[in-house]
């Protein structure tokens, strides 16, 4: 396995901002314990930063090791386009006309679902937001969906006091189901994204191998988690009073949504679609919240960062990859998906020739099932983090409990995967 001392001294930096994602509730604990110093654990603490800061030190070790050149070429050849457009997302998706939007239809399915099954409304809104939701994102994107179905559990169950197994456990299954929800087309998921035009996978051929399986697992994840939280949801209050949106701003707001998804992959277009939205909620301000600028941009660090610091793991992934036969790397994918982006995962399974279909559906298959397990896993992972952090126990989502909450429904879909 030949490498050089830069993509060594990479991967230990990488394996270093791994472990310290593992490690912001205790930087948390420090802030409030070292009033000196508070500012900087406090950042230390912000799960997005890390990827941003881990990177910030391989930019430095690259100029000592090289120089100031070589890391200026390096940075140039990195493709923002990702972190670019879930930034780009996240702001449009999370204000108040697509919300408002979105919770209504919601509403309308669970009264249908309250009249079938004669059940609370507050069970079914949990249940339709954790199994309709994530399958949007195969149409607006899993940042998009990732985005409204935060924003959706932050009002129905985050808000209020909650037990430590709901607060995980529906983040772990929101995260694993929005990481398979993206699969039934080609164009959704980051880590389909990356080998569709290589491989020439349609949206057509993805429904096929990937729909049914995905749809099965994200029901069953959903039902179960449901039956298991059904208890603790608190009741969503009276929205009789709340002030409804006019239709022509409703459209407005759909038009961007839907500008940024169609240009996902020119991003000179979405983020001048962006910049003409930020300006439309400025001179319309009547039926608008305030833009979600800042969790996105730390949204947006959190995966540049993760480009930077993925850019130099190819050297022991790819040739990990190599020797594995289909079914070792379905679980192998899985695996590594939980210490790297899956979507850098298939790619550099792409860069390997002579593979078999069995060995490119297992690679994929591995990549999503494994997104829920960290908050590096998936790229739409940071966006749900972000908005839904402060409702942990010190601002802070343990990354050992998110592991554990997400294991369950991870178990679901390599079944589902596996066996359908």
């Amino acid at each position: 396995m030949n490498f050089t001392a830069t993509e060594l001294g990479a991967s230990i930096i990488f394996a270093i901002a791994v472990l310290h994602t593992f490690c912001t509730g205790y930087f948390e604990t420090l802030a409030k314990k070292s009033r000196s110093h508070a500012g900087l654990w406090h950042l230390l603490g912000e799960v997005e930063i890390v990827f941003g800061f881990w990177a910030a030190i391989l930019i430095i070790f690259i100029c000592f090791i090289d120089d100031l050149n070589t890391a200026r070429i390096f940075l140039d050849q990195r493709n923002f386009t990702e972190p670019l457009f879930v930034f780009a997302i996240m702001i449009v998706a999370a204000s108040k006309p697509i919300l408002f939007v979105s919770t209504e239809i919601l509403h309308l399915l669970a009264k249908i679902l309250m009249l079938v099954l004669r059940i609370r409304s507050a069970p079914a809104l949990y249940f339709l937001t954790l199994a309709i939701t994530p399958l949007l994102g195969s149409l607006i994107t899993e940042a998009a969906a990732m985005t409204l179905a935060a924003f959706l559990l932050r009002d129905l169950v985050y808000r209020h006091k909650c037990s430590t197994g709901l607060l995980f456990g529906t983040l772990g299954v929101l995260f694993v189901n929005i990481s398979i929800g993206g699969t039934l087309t080609n164009f959704a998921a980051p880590p389909v994204l990356m080998v569709a035009s290589t491989w020439g996978w349609t949206s057509a051929f993805m429904f096929t191998n990937f729909g049914i399986e995905s749809c099965i697992a994200i029901f069953i994840n959903a039902l179960g988690a449901t039956l298991l939280f059904h208890k603790e949801l608190i009741e969503p209050g009276n929205t009789a009073k709340q002030s409804k949106i006019p239709l022509a701003v409703i459209a407005m707001h759909l038009l961007f949504l839907l500008g940024i998804v169609v240009f996902a992959h020119d991003p000179i277009i979405f983020m001048w679609i962006l910049l003409f939205f930020i300006g439309y909620t400025t001179a319309y301000p009547k039926h608008q919240n305030p833009l979600i600028v800042k969790e996105a941009l730390l949204v947006g660090f959190f995966l540049a960062g993760l480009v930077v610091l993925g850019a130099l793991q190819g050297w022991w992934l790819q040739p990990i990859l190599e020797k594995m036969s289909p079914t070792e790397v379905f679980y192998g994918s899985l695996a590594l998906t939980a210490i790297t982006d899956n979507a850098a995962l298939t790619y550099l399974g792409s860069l390997v020739t002579g593979t078999t279909l069995e060995f490119k559906l297992a690679l994929v298959g591995g990549a999503v099932a494994g997104g829920g397990l960290t908050v590096i896993a998936n790229a739409p992972n940071p966006a749900g983090i972000a908005i839904l952090r402060q409702y942990f126990p010190n601002g802070a989502v343990s990354a050992l409990y998110l592991l554990i909450a997400a294991l369950p429904p991870t178990l679901v879909a390599i079944l589902a995967y596996r066996l359908v």
